[in-house]
């Protein structure tokens, strides 16, 4: 009980954090965008650098250096090292818990933050890159990724132009067809980030080491 209290108190200082510095990023959509990269084929990429995108590229303004490390280290040992254990198949990632009713908002809310979740892990898969080499299953499951953002899209349109909005029918059938969608999107990320970490750990196997030159 006590390591759950502690693993909430953290969330809630994270978010408090990218609040009082104005982060543009919504919180859920930062932790996949850092999942996505701590999955990235892409060496160069590095946690200050994602941090730095959520504010544009550059880190926001710090009235002390205390300010700057608190915050750079909330993020990255922190919240980006609570998600690497993402990288065992035994610690699966969860989306956001969205507790919501068969309403036109709520339908709206649960759409749009779950295109953000996508966009993120994609943007920190991709870590600035228009293309990139992935393995097989990580790439089948961004496709899969893709095609469920699409959905995602369309429901948001249905509600913004109120088609459905008077529709219970209508509005409890989307609501099961996203919660739905939530469990095969956690799974194809997860799935993502597994085939990703294999296939980096087996290209950092298969590179030679040198051996020291002894004199």
């Amino acid at each position: 009980m006590a390591a759950e209290n502690s693993k909430a108190l953290d969330t809630k200082v994270v978010r408090a954090l990218l609040d009082r510095h104005a982060c543009p990023v919504p919180f859920h959509a930062v932790r996949t965008r850092f999942l996505g990269n701590i999955a990235s084929p892409i060496f160069s990429a590095s946690p200050l650098r994602v941090v730095e995108g959520l504010w544009g590229g550059e880190m926001p303004e710090f009235h002390s250096m205390a300010e700057a490390e608190t915050l750079i280290g909330m993020l990255v040992q922190g919240l980006w090292n609570d998600l690497a254990r993402h990288q065992k198949r035994s610690q699966s990632f969860r989306l956001t818990r969205l507790p919501i009713q068969a309403t036109a908002p709520d339908l709206h809310y649960f759409g749009q933050v779950r295109m953000k979740e996508l966009d993120g892990f994609v943007d920190g898969l991709f870590a600035g890159e228009d293309e990139i080499d992935l393995p097989e299953r990580a790439h089948v499951a961004v496709g899969l990724l893709g095609e469920m953002h699409a959905i995602m899209v369309g429901i948001v349109d249905l509600v913004d132009r109120d088609l459905i909005a008077d529709d219970r029918v209508q509005l409890e059938i989307k609501l099961r067809g996203l919660r739905d969608l939530t469990r095969i999107m956690k799974g194809e990320i997860h799935e993502a980030v597994l085939s990703c970490t294999r296939a980096r750990r087996q290209m950092l196997e298969g590179i030679p080491t040198m051996n020291p030159t002894v004199h």
